[in-house]
């Protein structure tokens, strides 16, 4: 493992790229689009003082409510992270090519990215402490550091076998548990949030107690652990080598494969927990920890199914921008909209918990006791539209996020005292 990145002056490293310089639009548009739904994902377990069933999902209530479960629990949840840590693979060789192109040293590079994590797991522990025991920035790092360290520079083969083994390794261990002599018991096994709900502690200071234990003990360990993430991060990191999202247009089989067969998979495997959730199987509740790894691998192609399939809309979107007097409609106003998002991604992830936190938690104002999930499905998707217009504002004044402004400051390297500043915002 590295050390934490220091003082130290690297002259040889790129400044960033503007944000005014021409992007790939499907890793962005991917990103935008991708938190939506990691704030729907995130919003039931801000909801607090009420029974819960699958994951942190109430259990029974309205016909809205149940739709919003079924929904959630088939097609989001387990789903959108893996989809998260592909789309972070991409982004490593996305960065490291870039600084390879201007001539930066491997080393320096390499360099660049670990400062990169350390700082992220910072982030990460900071938004863990203060907001959200769920935030995935922490776990996200350290795998950042472990295959950057292992698998930046070795070949398409090696990372594709290793890829292979741990996917191979989970698909038996979510097999094991169907195959074995236990058989379900009758009675409430449902996978519920366990232990003490940091976000219905009514003390703010108590509350970051058990915020930090809870992401530390569990969320960054299985993040880290649980193989899912470091699976998708390699196969983004061996797609951005064959530019699969820079020019999906090139890759429409490979996508269209993947989202169809991916999508599929991922929401049959989840169906089979949401009905679960509705209680319509003949099975006891129980029988949920026995459909859990086999639910969480169905996510893994669930995840890489939504990035194709953004990949499939993105040509479309470039196709009609390419078209000689075409008219922009709403359609490509709202696709420009999600792409400012996707670009500054990590200042929309942190602004959901910043509005979060305080508004439905405990020790804040509370309203997480009060709505239901459909009423909290409509909360996250009104806040993720609050963001998509921020980003917008920003992205017509040429700034990146406050978050990524703040990153690129700590981990890109200071200027040598004399040289000329770059043009582009750090």
């Amino acid at each position: 493992m590295t050390s934490p990145p220091g003082d130290e002056v690297h002259p040889s490293v790129a400044a960033p790229t503007s944000m005014l310089g021409s992007r790939s639009i499907a890793p962005d548009f991917a990103r935008g689009f991708m938190l939506v739904l990691i704030a729907v994902a995130n919003v039931p377990a801000f909801l607090w003082d009420r029974p819960t069933g699958t994951g942190a999902h109430g259990t029974g209530g309205s016909l809205a409510d149940r739709i919003v479960q079924t929904v959630g629990i088939t097609a989001v949840d387990s789903r959108i992270y893996p989809m998260f840590a592909f789309l972070f693979g991409y982004g490593i060789v996305q960065l490291f090519s870039r600084q390879r192109a201007a001539g930066t040293e491997p080393r320096d590079a390499r360099r660049l990215l670990r400062r990169r994590h350390w700082w992220m797991l910072a982030f990460g522990f900071v938004h863990a402490a203060l907001l959200w025991y769920g935030d995935i920035l922490g776990g996200y790092a350290i795998v950042g550091l472990v295959l950057v360290g292992l698998f930046l520079t070795r070949s398409d083969r090696v990372i594709a076998i290793w890829a292979g083994v741990l996917l191979a390794l989970s698909a038996s261990l979510a097999v094991l548990p169907l195959l074995g002599p236990a058989t379900p018991q009758p009675g409430d096994g449902s996978i519920a949030a366990g232990g003490l709900d940091a976000n219905a502690i009514p003390g703010f200071w108590a509350a970051l107690t058990e915020r930090i234990t809870t992401w530390a003990a569990l969320v960054v360990p299985g993040t880290v652990l649980g193989l899912i993430v470091p699976i998708a991060v390699l196969l983004g990191m061996l797609a951005a080598r064959h530019r699969v999202l820079d020019a999906p247009a090139s890759h429409l089989p490979l996508l269209r494969r993947c989202a169809v067969g991916g999508i599929a998979l991922g929401w049959a495997t989840g169906l089979v927990l949401a009905l679960q959730n509705l209680g319509t199987l003949p099975v006891s509740r129980t029988a949920d920890w026995f459909f859990l790894p086999l639910y969480t691998l169905g996510g893994l192609f669930g995840g890489l199914g939504y990035v194709a399939l953004f990949g499939l809309i993105a040509v479309r979107i470039e196709r009609a921008r390419a078209t000689p007097g075409a008219t922009r409609g709403r359609l490509q106003g709202f696709a420009d909209a999600v792409q400012a998002l996707g670009k500054r991604s990590l200042s929309g992830y942190l602004a959901q918990s910043v509005v979060f936190s305080p508004v439905l938690a405990a020790w804040g104002l509370g309203w997480g006791g009060y709505l239901s999930d459909w009423s909290g499905a409509v909360f996250a998707i009104a806040v993720w539209a609050a963001t998509v217009a921020l980003a917008v504002h920003w992205e017509r004044l040429g700034r990146r996020g406050p978050a990524e402004q703040l990153l690129r400051r700590l981990a890109y390297p200071r200027p040598v005292t004399g040289a000329p500043a770059s043009e582009s915002t750090p």
